[in-house]
This record gives C-alpha cells, sequence and structure tokens, in this order.
C-alpha cells in the first residue's frame, strides 16, 4: 500500500465527517467538504498505482477516462463526481448563490457512494473506519 494512497484516504474519511457536521448550519461548507472527500478518495484509488494529479480539472478527467469510460465505474458514479465539483464550485464561490441543505444532503449521499466504491476496489487499504491502521 502506497503511503500517499494511505494518507489520502484518510483525507477523505476526515470530509465526510466534516461534511456530516455541518450539513444544517453550513451547508456550502458542507457541500465543499463532500466534495473533498470524493476528489481525495479518488485521488487516494490513483495513487495506489503511482498517479498524482495537480488539477481539479486533471482528476475529474481521469475519473471519466479511467474509470467510467471502461466500465469500471457506472456513468452515474461520474455524474455524481460533477455534480459535487459543480455544488463546490457554488458552495465556494458562488457570490450570492448558496447550495441547499438539500442539495448539501445530496453532495453527501454522493460522495458516499463515491467512497463506497474505491473502498470496494481494496477494502484493506481503503477501510470505511479511519481508525483503523
Amino acid at each position: 500500500m502506497s503511503k500517499e494512497a494511505r494518507e489520502l484516504w484518510m483525507r477523505a474519511l476526515t470530509a465526510m465527517k466534516s461534511a456530516h457536521m455541518l450539513l444544517q448550519s453550513d451547508p456550502d461548507g458542507s457541500a465543499s467538504r463532500a466534495y473533498y472527500a470524493a476528489f481525495d478518495a479518488v485521488s487516494a484509488l490513483f495513487a495506489l498505482s503511482g498517479r498524482t494529479f495537480t488539477s481539479h480539472k486533471a482528476i475529474r478527467t481521469a475519473v471519466h477516462r479511467d474509470l467510467v469510460k471502461p466500465g469500471l465505474w457506472s456513468k452515474t458514479l461520474g455524474a455524481d463526481y460533477d455534480e459535487l465539483l459543480e455544488r463546490r464550485q457554488t458552495g465556494d464561490y458562488g457570490s450570492f448563490l448558496h447550495v441547499s441543505v438539500q442539495d448539501a444532503s445530496d453532495s453527501l449521499s454522493a460522495a458516499e457512494r463515491i467512497l463506497k466504491a474505491v473502498h470496494e476496489v481494496d477494502p484493506d487499504t481503503f477501510p470505511m473506519d479511519n481508525e483503523a491502521t
């Protein structure tokens, strides 16, 4: 197991916890943390094969090119990733636009599906409990 993959996975789990905690009080922040949970989880998955990315666009492209297109992930998971990115943009940079509690809740569900998909690739490397070693 890659040390980088493990660290990214732990970040993903921590971001999910934060996203849940922020849901009612700060839906913008919750949607942003949900996106970062998915971003870090996908980054951890790619890190297993020594691949790293320097931009959000590059990892989004890799999700579709390397996971969705060859059928490793469903189109729904690809769409989940896209929606998470869009809501993060609104939550972080939306000025007068905000993420609703319902949309933030949907982001949590999408991020959970993505983390589950990464976990299922290698449950030992990507345990769902961030206390695991």
